[in-house]
C-alpha cells in the first residue's frame, strides 16, 4: 500500500509559514502534480514529504505508517531532481547501482535491477558509457532509472524536465506517462508548468502561497475551477477575465462588462440571480472565443467586437490579442481566419463555457 496522507501539514521558517495545513490523500498507484507558481510551497510540500524538511504540524503517512520522525532512508521513497546529480566518474551502469551497493543488496539482485530498468528507459546500450558522454534526456534518463532500481513505494519527482530543451520535454513526458503506467507506483510530482501537469497527472493539486487551492483531475480543474486562481492558472494561453456586472435586459440576465455586454445562457441563469446589480469577475477561455466565419455548431453565442493589436499564427491555430474599449483579451481562432494588426472585427464567445467569480471572495459562483 503506497498511498500518501498529508493531514493539516504545516511548514514554517520562523515567522514565515512556508504550508498552511495541507489535507491532502494521493491513492496507491496514483500520479499526482503539485503544481503552482515559484513560491507557493509545492517543492517544501515533496521535501516535507521525502524527510528532508521538517515539519512543524500535522501529520504525513505513507500507507496507514505515519513518517513525521522517520529518517527519509526509512521512508522507502526514491527522489528524481531538477539537477540529474550523477557522479562523473562512474559509468551508467554504476551511477544506476550505486545506492543499492550502499544498502549491500545482493550483486545478482543489483545487477537484475539495473538490467531491469535500463530495459524499460532504452539505455540497455549506454550502460558502459559516462555521463559526459550522453545527451541531457539520457542523463535524465539516468537520474531515473537510479530511482527506478530501488523500487520505492514512492517516487517522488522535483521539476526533473526543467533542464531539457522544449523537444525533449514532450519527448520526456511521454516516457514518464508510459513508466508510471509500468511500475504500477505512486507519483508525487512537482512542476511549476500547467501544461505539463494537464498532460500526465491522474490528479493535479494547485497551490498558492502556501495554501492547497483544488485537487482535481486535469479536465474537471479546466471545465470547473474553483476560485479566479485556478482558472488563471490552468489553461494556455489562460483564460481571460472581464471586471463586469449582472444585469437584467428584455428578462435576460446579461453580463454588463462596460464596453460590451454577453447574454447569459438561460439554462445558466439561476446561480446567478443573487447577483443582479452585484460587480462579478467574468471569465472566458481563448479557445472560447471565435471567429464568426467558422464559429463550430453548438455553442451558445454572444457577438462581441474587438481591435487586432497581434497576431500569432501557429499553423493549426492563430493566437490574437485584442482589446475592446480598456479590456485587453486573447483568443484562438481557426487559422483561415485573415486577422491583421489594427483590423477591427467581430467575434462570438460561447457563453455555454462562461465563468463568473464572486469579485469579493473569488470563488466561483455555480
Amino acid at each position: 500500500m503506497s498511498s500518501v496522507t498529508f493531514d493539516s501539514v504545516v511548514k514554517k521558517y520562523g515567522d514565515f509559514t512556508a504550508l498552511h495545513g495541507i489535507n491532502m490523500h494521493i491513492e496507491d498507484k496514483e500520479f499526482l502534480v503539485l503544481v503552482g507558481p515559484s513560491g507557493c510551497g509545492k517543492s517544501t510540500a515533496l521535501r516535507c514529504l521525502a524527510g528532508l524538511e521538517d515539519i512543524s504540524g500535522g501529520r504525513i503517512l505513507i500507507g496507514d505508517n505515519v513518517v513525521n520522525d522517520v529518517a527519509p532512508k526509512d521512508r522507502d521513497i526514491a527522489m528524481v531532481f531538477q539537477s540529474y546529480a550523477l557522479y562523473p566518474h562512474m559509468s551508467v551502469r554504476d551511477n544506476m547501482a550505486f545506492g543499492l551497493k550502499l544498502r549491500k543488496t545482493p550483486k545478482a539482485e543489483i545487477e537484475r535491477r539495473v538490467k531491469e530498468a535500463a530495459g524499460i528507459l532504452g539505455l540497455g546500450d549506454l550502460l558502459d558509457r559516462k555521463p559526459k558522454q550522453l545527451s541531457g534526456g539520457q542523463r535524465q534518463r539516468v537520474a531515473l532509472g537510479r530511482a527506478i532500481v530501488r523500487e520505492p513505494k514512492v517516487f517522488l519527482l522535483d521539476e526533473p524536465l526543467s533542464n531539457l530543451d522544449a523537444k525533449l520535454r514532450v519527448e520526456t513526458r511521454a516516457n514518464l506517462s508510459r513508466l508510471h503506467q509500468q511500475l504500477q507506483t505512486t507519483f508525487v510530482y512537482v512542476t511549476h508548468d500547467q501544461v505539463e501537469a494537464m498532460t500526465m497527472a491522474s490528479r493535479i493539486a494547485v497551490m498558492n502561497k502556501g495554501v492547497l487551492q483544488q485537487v482535481d483531475s486535469p479536465l474537471h480543474l479546466y471545465e470547473r475551477p474553483d476560485n479566479l486562481f485556478v482558472a488563471g492558472f490552468i489553461g494556455s494561453p489562460a483564460m481571460n477575465f472581464f471586471q463586469a456586472k449582472i444585469v437584467k435586459g428584455d428578462g435576460k440576465l446579461v453580463v454588463d462588462c462596460g464596453s460590451f455586454t454577453a447574454n447569459i445562457p438561460a439554462d445558466r441563469a439561476a446561480p446567478y440571480q443573487a447577483y443582479v446589480g452585484k460587480d462579478v469577475v467574468f471569465g472566458i477561455r481563448p479557445e472560447d472565443i471565435h471567429n464568426p466565419l467558422f464559429t463550430p455548431p453548438g455553442i451558445v453565442p454572444s457577438e462581441v467586437a474587438g481591435k487586432v493589436d497581434v497576431t500569432e499564427v501557429m499553423g493549426n491555430e492563430i493566437i490574437a490579442y485584442l482589446t475592446n474599449g480598456s479590456h485587453a483579451f486573447n483568443a484562438r481562432i481557426d487559422p483561415r481566419s485573415k486577422f491583421h494588426m489594427g483590423d477591427d472585427v467581430k467575434l462570438v464567445f460561447n457563453m455555454e463555457n462562461m465563468h463568473i467569480f464572486d469579485k469579493d471572495t473569488e470563488r466561483a459562483v455555480r
